[in-house]
């Protein structure tokens, strides 16, 4: 009876206890899935290694087949303001350009003389005069010789909104008499005469700065003629008028940087 009854048990068990195998690998899979999913917001260094993880638990190697290991590309939306400030800014840099040659043409048999420079660069547009024609040694009166090239300058000047920096520079010979006790005054006198003029001339007063460096500011060496005659002149600068970012910077408290 004992025999029979182990046959009759053995002839009645299911033949479909796969299914739960199978149930349990669709889980997995799912799971699988789900994480992969997840994984489309986390960088290039985790996926990888995830992706290596999952390839070794599997048996595949480093990887897994058919998946790409790059991170999913940041699709950049085009930003409205950001465009406009790069149009901005490339037209801006074009007029700088364009005041640059004209001023570099008007001026151009001073500038084959070796007497003016034209620069430019992220400041704005640079005219640097030698003072030997502008003034007499030791004066800031403008000599008949400047008024002309000086007023061509002012013409250009005239319909460009920009600012406009005057400033004078001297070499490190010492003066001192009443009108002008130190090459401060002298410089910074020279950067004004040039300034009245081109007010004359119709440049607006608003746009206009007088500044003197006195001989602080050399761009050649003063033990000889030829370096004192190039640091004696007048730079005029047309500041350009691309947007700075400004960044607050808060206050520290005193005790907590101690």
């Amino acid at each position: 009876m004992r025999r029979e009854r182990r046959k009759s048990d053995e002839d009645h068990d299911p033949h479909d206890r796969w299914l739960i195998s199978y149930a349990d690998f669709m889980t997995l899979l799912f799971a699988f899935f789900v994480v992969m999913y997840a994984l489309s917001s986390i960088n290039e260094g985790k996926y990888k290694v995830f992706s290596d993880s999952v390839g070794a638990a599997f048996g595949l190697g480093q990887g897994v087949p058919g998946v790409a290991l790059d991170a999913p590309a940041v699709l950049a939306l085009p930003n409205p303001a950001l465009k406009r400030r790069s149009e901005a800014l490339r037209r801006e840099k074009e007029h700088m350009t364009r005041l640059a040659r004209n001023l570099s043409s008007t001026l151009a048999p001073l500038v084959k003389e070796g007497k003016v420079r034209v620069t430019q660069n992220s400041r704005g547009v640079s005219v640097e005069i030698n003072a030997s024609i502008l003034f007499n040694q030791g004066d800031a009166k403008l000599t008949e010789e400047s008024d002309q090239a000086l007023r061509a300058v002012a013409v250009l000047l005239k319909g460009d909104p920009h600012a406009v920096q005057v400033e004078g520079h001297t070499d490190n010979m010492p003066i001192s008499n009443v009108q002008f006790p130190s090459n401060w005054e002298l410089s910074a006198a020279r950067a004004s005469a040039v300034v009245r003029l081109f007010i004359d001339a119709g440049v607006a007063p608003s746009r206009l700065t007088a500044i003197g460096h006195g001989d602080n500011l050399e761009v050649a060496p003063n033990d000889s003629e030829t370096g004192r005659a190039r640091n004696r002149r007048v730079a005029i600068t047309i500041v350009s008028g691309l947007p700075d970012i400004v960044t607050e910077v808060p206050g520290v408290d005193p005790q907590s940087a101690k």
